[in-house]
């Protein structure tokens, strides 16, 4: 039999740690379930893709300048040029796949500052494609919400239409995408796929005769969402303020702090942080991955994280987290894991305030590794049945000819 042709596709490989962590997911339920899919990528950065995870990688965009802003008028050119040029090597790329897979990420949404002719675009190349060439295009675990800018909002509705099977990793995302026109009847409700990535082994937390244990503070190049851009500034110092704030006041009550990130963008807040506190006690972790992550998360005493994979990874390792919240989908991960109540928004990040909301979490430190235990036992049956689901629709056995398998069961842990 001919293999299975499979593609993966989305900003992977670009400085990102919970895109490619839900790369990683997927990969490795591919190569369990189907090891005899031929697997490339479409993607923002081929060459780390091929060397990390090593399969074939195509960039996803002709023109290298793609993100850089375009001032010159040559400059303007050439990224117009390259948005139709794009068109032609996109379909040709899906033409020769027999399933893509876009694994996770928010891909639907504009809660972070974003253009229509971005990655909108892409994605929409990218479905239209699909359905244009009977290539099954699949959106698994992704991320959605409400966008207000109505080219953004056009071309994410469209995406969502043309492609052939969808999953999303929060009830919300669902909302959004049916409140935009989407039907979404036949679509599930999964965790976040970096759920299903191997555990950390996790450390003892500290006793009431121990000294106090380190706290992992997650930090992101915060400026606000996409319809802040006006205040962004505004936004991002009162966020780092206020985080420098909590960060000082830990080393004064002798915590060693470790600050995580996310992406390579936010390493200057990092440096902003230590520059500002100025003590041995504060270091930063040098992650390369969401398995990194969860080892520095498993061997804190507890986590105040920003960016959503640091949430996730802090949560999977079962340690007690606060969650810095910039969008609706922090707040879906923080109920599903039973920790709703420790929340605190990164756009008004009062440093007191959140000293005393850390100080409960730590009060409450054992029974909440009890909950993030028995949710992430709840995460990982329902990622099986993703995965179930996924290969019923994309991968149906000889002979079965609905390819479209969905139910409507919601798997959301109640």
């Amino acid at each position: 039999m001919t293999p299975v042709r499979v593609g993966v596709f989305g900003l992977l490989g670009s400085g990102n740690l919970g895109n490619d962590g839900s790369l990683e997911a997927v990969l490795g339920y591919l190569r369990a379930e189907h090891p005899e899919a031929v697997v490339d990528a479409l993607c923002g950065g081929p060459e780390v893709v091929a060397a990390r995870y090593g399969i074939p990688a195509t960039r996803l965009h002709w023109y290298r300048g793609e993100y850089r802003t375009a001032s010159r008028a040559g400059a303007v050119a050439a990224k117009g040029l390259g948005k139709l040029v794009d068109a032609f090597r996109t379909a040709a790329w899906v033409r020769r796949h027999d399933v893509v897979i876009v694994p996770g990420m928010g891909v639907l949404e504009a809660t972070l500052p974003l253009r229509p002719w971005g990655f909108p675009y892409s994605l929409f190349l990218l479905c239209a494609s699909g359905r244009l060439l009977r290539t099954r295009v699949a959106l698994v675990g992704v991320g959605a919400d409400a966008i207000s800018d109505r080219p953004t909002r056009a071309l994410v509705r469209w995406s969502a239409r043309l492609a052939g099977y969808r999953s999303y990793r929060d009830t919300l995302s669902r909302d959004a995408m049916r409140a935009m026109g989407v039907d979404t009847s036949r679509d599930e409700v999964y965790p976040d796929l970096a759920f299903a990535l191997p555990a950390p082994r996790t450390s003892a937390s500290s006793g009431p005769s121990d000294p106090p244990g380190p706290v992992c503070v997650g930090v992101m190049a915060f400026h606000g969402g996409n319809d802040d851009r006006a205040r962004a500034e505004e936004i991002h110092r009162r966020y780092l303020d206020g985080t420098t704030r909590f960060v000082r006041a830990l080393v004064e009550d002798g915590r060693p702090v470790r600050l995580l990130t996310g992406d390579e963008c936010d390493a200057p807040v990092v440096a902003a942080i230590l520059d500002a506190v100025d003590s041995p006690l504060v270091t930063a972790a040098e992650a390369a991955s969401l398995a990194d992550l969860m080892k520095e998360t498993a061997a804190a005493d507890a986590v105040v994280a920003t960016r959503y994979h640091n949430l996730v990874c802090a949560l999977k390792a079962g340690t007690p987290t606060l969650a810095l919240s910039y969008a609706a989908k922090s707040d879906a991960l923080m109920e599903r894991m039973g920790l709703g109540a420790y929340r605190h928004p990164a756009r008004e990040v009062d440093a007191d305030l959140l000293l005393g909301q850390f100080r409960a979490l730590e009060q409450r430190s054992a029974e909440l590794r009890r909950t993030l235990s028995e949710r992430n036992q709840v995460a990982a049956r329902q990622l099986e049945d993703q995965f179930t689901a996924l290969s019923a629709a994309l991968f149906p056995a000889p002979g079965d000819t609905n390819t479209h398998t969905h139910t409507h069961t919601d798997r959301e842990a109640r």
